[in-house]
């Protein structure tokens, strides 16, 4: 058993490890995508169907919207 958590551990260690690396790859390839489209011509803006906290769009929710107030 302690040889299957020694294992649970190093491999937790590990994908900590790499985690911001795979991030950091899957960013510079987006943005290497963008800049791609950008010379060619096709530089629609991606449109997303989440909204998070951090979005660039004003967030506003009226009175008829608000779930609470129904």
């Amino acid at each position: 058993m302690n040889l299957f958590l020694n294992y649970l551990v190093v491999a937790a260690l590990f994908a900590l490890v790499l985690a911001p690396v795979a991030l950091g790859l899957a960013r510079e390839r987006r943005i290497d995508r963008q800049l791609r489209d950008a010379a060619r011509g096709e530089a629609e803006p991606m449109k997303t169907e989440s909204r998070g906290a951090f979005s660039q769009e004003p967030h506003t929710v009226g009175p008829a919207q608000c779930p609470l107030l129904s």
